[in-house]
């Protein structure tokens, strides 16, 4: 798999749970992607009853 296949792939993946994070207040994009095995997002967000420092 190339690497323009693999960032499809992962940004397809994001789509499909961009709508359940966005309900909440919140959002995720795609950072980086080191190999084939590990991938960076970020998580965004200010739903009050998460404790994640961002």
């Amino acid at each position: 798999m190339s690497s323009e296949e693999l960032r499809a792939n992962v940004e397809k993946a994001l789509e499909e749970i961009r709508p359940f994070l966005k309900s909440d207040g919140g959002d995720i994009s795609l950072v980086s992607i080191d190999g084939d095995s590990s991938v960076k997002v970020r998580l965004e967000g200010a739903c009050t009853p998460c404790r994640v420092n961002q």
